[in-house]
């Protein structure tokens, strides 16, 4: 695999299905490779701990499958790890916790390639990158820099106040809607906040696709959920979440064996 499979899809058009991750084992992504469902996975670096051979491997084990590799990154030391994992072989970056247009565009300085067009700052670092090709031309590594998908994570309110002009800001390939932290941002809890959350997610798809921006949808529950997000014109899904998959069975599955092992005489 040499190129960038989530960037494909979206000059292509075509929808596209990612999963989340939060596991450094590689097997664990290539368990979603040979499922044969899933264009790439999100590896959430945000809600787990990681080193860099980490995201080299997880890379390598999306390849191995002809899968695409998105990564969930922290704010404060966003641009740092952003570059890293880039280098490392990841294809897109999902950037959290942005509040401002200047932010955004901080952000995306710090992955575009260093050259007159862009105005970015990532340079030419030997190291693997998508489908190990560490010594392609000047030219080539600037295409490859420039093609990382950009995602940004709307989930300030500020955010939200300013969400024309981000989404107009280029660079910005996809956003995605966040509840808890907006709820929070608010100073509410998410579950008081339901109707204002639906909202504010409606109007960030509205403007994300006047602006030639996709939107991007997370479904944690039935398939049929996605069904909401259709209707809105979202064609770029994130279906299940390792943690909450695994926490979902150990309690129910669990609990049903230990009704069964508390029965035994």
């Amino acid at each position: 695999m040499k190129e960038n499979k989530l960037r494909e899809l979206l000059r292509a058009g075509k929808p596209s299905l990612g999963t989340r991750v939060l596991s450094q084992w590689p097997m664990v992504v290539e368990y979603v490779g040979t499922s044969g469902n899933f264009d790439y996975i999100e590896y959430v670096a945000e809600y787990s701990p990681f080193d860099q051979y980490d995201l080299e491997n997880i890379a390598r084990a999306c390849e191995l499958h002809n899968m695409g590799s998105m990564i969930k990154v922290d704010f404060q030391n966003r641009e740092y790890v952003a570059q890293k994992a880039i280098a490392s072989g990841f294809q897109a970056i999902l950037f959290t916790d942005h509040k401002t247009p200047e932010e955004v565009r901080a952000s995306i300085k710090a992955v575009k390639a260093d050259e007159p067009t862009t105005g970015g700052r990532f340079g030419f670092p030997n190291r693997r990158y998508i489908g190990c090709q560490p010594y392609i031309s000047q030219l080539e590594h600037i295409k490859r820099v420039n093609d990382i998908v950009l995602c940004f994570m709307i989930e300030k309110k500020e955010a939200m106040d300013n969400i024309e002009e981000i989404c107009s800001i280029p660079g910005v390939d996809m956003v995605q809607f966040g509840p808890s932290d907006y709820s929070m941002s608010m100073g509410k809890n998410k579950a008081d906040a339901a109707e204002e959350c639906k909202a504010a997610e409606r109007r960030m798809i509205e403007v994300a696709l006047k602006c030639g921006v996709q939107p991007r949808c997370e479904i944690y529950g039935s398939p049929d959920d996605v069904k909401y997000y259709l209707d809105l014109g979202v064609r770029h899904v994130c279906f299940g979440d390792e943690m909450n998959i695994y926490s979902k069975f150990l309690r129910k599955e669990g609990g049903y064996m230990r009704g069964i092992v508390d029965g035994i005489k």
